[in-house]
């Protein structure tokens, strides 16, 4: 049985190790480096690039050279954070006929998927070359905050690339298990990821043999390279004010300005200041213009000040959401490049009151817990159980628009969780499902996974038919979703497709807008209920009218109808007083109407009836009426 090969997938390098007579290994690549650039070209001689020679060239063929895909994999154009990305890149990023994403490099469009599978390929070229054998498995790491659409296309680009894809596992985790193997001390860790294009922080449970995952957060567009594109704009915005000259549309000088930058901000991790010198940047009439400035570390961390003051924001909001106070966490982890920043390691060393533990590289100990969660797969490490957490909430929409959540963030994957709904109306043949992620309350204000038709429901009364929603999600943190008509046995199934996942500013935007609309959401929700509510007692009264025929009262009648008029006005409104005021008026007439029922029975039969009218009430005006809930969750000895 061959290896399995422990990928960290990043945004700016990538890494690769194996499990080596029983420890994690770093596989060096093909130019003797320890890491890979994550950077594709095709020279002007058409040969593609990959890693180090596509970086090196960068500087003469920027339209030609792709970094940073990973800010676009899974994504559809129009996320915010892609239309972001377009205005700082020199190659072209078009939108397809489906709204997806495509990157152009000499004249031909690419998936993001084909352009991280040829990563990919590289890596599994130089691992297979190092180790002497074939690679075909591997497991794949992404940042914890990644959603569906992301982690699929990730999947996907493994697919691509030649691999089997035995796992998907998140960064933070993959660091938390290189920290804790072999270790049998009980400790209670936070792992902060500030990586090239993304952030994540996880809290996480570290014991004998067990390693879980309590809460995580984070922003998958938020990283090193929005800090270098800070210093690209302050360099730009100072060159223009000595020469009057703007470059910010000079592909070739931004080009040049990006590995300044990326130099510049490496250098102040050990220096106070440092010396941006870029001859013959641009020229104008007098000639060539050279650009020469003086970057010191304060003005660096003013630049990226935003970026680390939001990084310790999520942190505190994953602690919070943790059963843990930051006084509980014995060790701090440092994961990324971005954490050598001196600024940052004080942010964290702040906010924890404690310094960080900075005893394992940054750049390689994801890669390295990737190859132990693929030697927990093959057998080679024993006895280390993982469990892991999704970051969004997962739910359908009911009746009036309300997203139902069937599994709460942060639960523990993998997990199963059904609920049987019910139909909305009388005769209903079909019931779509609406999938969606994220924390508000209304689902038109979450994301959308996608959406399926249960169609043959038999014809019945709204509220008897029994639809199963059925909700797993697998331990690479993917869901599939089916729906079954109880009474038929019919089923349907759906595949969310990788490009119609969350942008990562949606995911981040959901969550911030549950935090400043709670109270909003909370209105919104019950203006829907009390709506329902009203729709309910309209429905209940007219057909206990048109069971009752003529043995009410026409008096009575006249009065329900006028109550009944009374909800339906009122429900056009948005007072939620007057609304719930006209309901309870109906309620309390439609009492007369079982009353009267009463007294004709009496009279015919000369005999007390059973309240032919007393139990018309019972079925819920919603789309969706729950009537079981299974709940499963299966631990993954990962």
């Amino acid at each position: 049985m061959g290896k399995i090969l422990g990928i960290d997938l990043g945004t700016t390098n990538s890494a690769m190790a194996v499990i080596e007579g029983g420890e994690p290994k770093i596989i060096e690549n093909e130019e003797g480096v320890r890491t890979t650039p994550s950077v594709i070209a095709l020279s002007k001689s058409n040969e593609r690039l990959v890693g180090l020679l596509a970086k090196r060239q960068a500087v003469t063929n920027p339209e030609n050279t792709l970094f940073g895909i990973k800010r676009l994999i899974g994504h559809k154009f129009d996320d915010e954070g892609v239309q972001r990305d377009k205005k700082t890149v020199a190659f072209a990023i078009e939108k397809t006929d489906d709204g997806g994403v495509k990157v152009k490099m000499a004249g031909k469009l690419y998936w993001p998927e084909e352009i991280s599978a040829m990563v990919l390929q590289k890596l599994k070229h130089d691992a297979e070359v190092k180790l002497g054998e074939k690679i075909t498995e591997a497991v794949i790491t992404v940042p914890a905050y990644f959603n569906d659409s992301q982690r699929k296309a990730t999947k996907d680009a493994g697919k691509i690339a030649g691999f089997d894809v035995k796992r998907i596992i998140n960064e933070p985790t993959a660091a938390a298990l290189a920290y804790g193997f072999n270790k049998k001390k009980d400790e209670k860790i936070a792992v902060y990821d500030f990586g090239g294009g993304t952030f994540d922080v996880s809290i996480l449970e570290v014991g004998d043999d067990v390693i879980e995952v309590k809460s995580t957060d984070g922003d998958v567009h938020m990283g090193g390279e929005d800090i270098d594109q800070k210093i690209i704009s302050w360099i730009v915005a100072e060159f223009k004010k000595e020469s009057g000259i703007d470059v910010s549309k000079d592909v070739l000088a931004l080009q040049r300005l990006k590995e300044a930058s990326e130099k510049a901000k490496h250098e102040l991790s050990t220096t106070n200041e440092t010396e941006i010198n870029i001859p013959f940047i641009t020229s104008d009439a007098a000639g060539p213009k050279h650009l020469l400035l003086k970057l010191g570390r304060a003005k660096l961390e003013e630049l990226a000040g935003e970026y680390i003051d939001r990084s310790i924001a999520i942190t505190k909001k994953a602690i919070k959401a943790s059963p843990f106070s930051i006084s509980d966490i014995d060790e701090v982890i440092l994961v990324g490049g971005q954490t050598r920043m001196p600024a940052i390691v004080e942010a964290v060393k702040k906010l924890f009151g404690k310094e960080p533990n900075r005893t394992i590289n940054p750049d390689e100990v994801v890669a390295a817990g990737a190859a132990i969660q693929a030697g927990i797969l093959q057998g080679d490490v024993k006895d280390v159980l993982l469990l892991d957490v999704i970051p969004l909430s997962l739910g359908i929409e009911t009746f009036g628009g309300v997203a139902t959540k069937l599994i709460e963030r942060n639960t523990t994957i993998p997990v199963s969780k059904s609920q049987v709904f019910s139909t909305a109306a009388d005769n209903q043949t079909s019931v779509e499902i609406h999938v969606v992620q994220g924390e508000r309350s209304m689902a038109a204000d979450n994301k959308t996974l996608g959406r399926f038709i249960l169609d043959g429901v038999p014809p019945a009364m709204r509220g008897t038919p029994q639809i199963e929603v059925h909700f797993d999600i697998d331990a690479n943190g993917i869901l599939n979703v089916k729906a079954k008509d109880k009474t038929t046995g019919k089923e349907q199934s759906i595949k969310i497709e990788a490009r119609s996942g969350l942008s990562d500013v949606e995911v981040e935007k959901m969550k911030q807008d549950a935090e400043i609309h709670a109270e909003e959401d909370k209105k919104k929700k019950e203006l829907i209920d009390v709506r329902n509510t009203g729709e309910q007692s309209v429905y209940t009264a007219e057909k206990a009218l048109r069971d009752a025929g003529d043995k009410v009262p026409a008096k009575i009648i006249s009065e329900v109808n006028e109550k009944i008029a009374d909800v339906k006005k009122a429900n056009e409104g948005s007072d939620v007083v007057v609304m719930k005021k006209a309901a309870e008026a109906l309620f309390s007439e439609m009492q007369k109407i079982g009353e009267a029922l009463s007294k004709a029975a009496q009279s015919t039969e000369g005999k007390t009836a059973d309240a032919a009218g007393s139990s018309q009430g019972g079925v819920r005006d919603a789309e969706y009426e729950e009537e079981k809930k299974d709940d499963k969750k299966d631990e993954d000895k990962a």
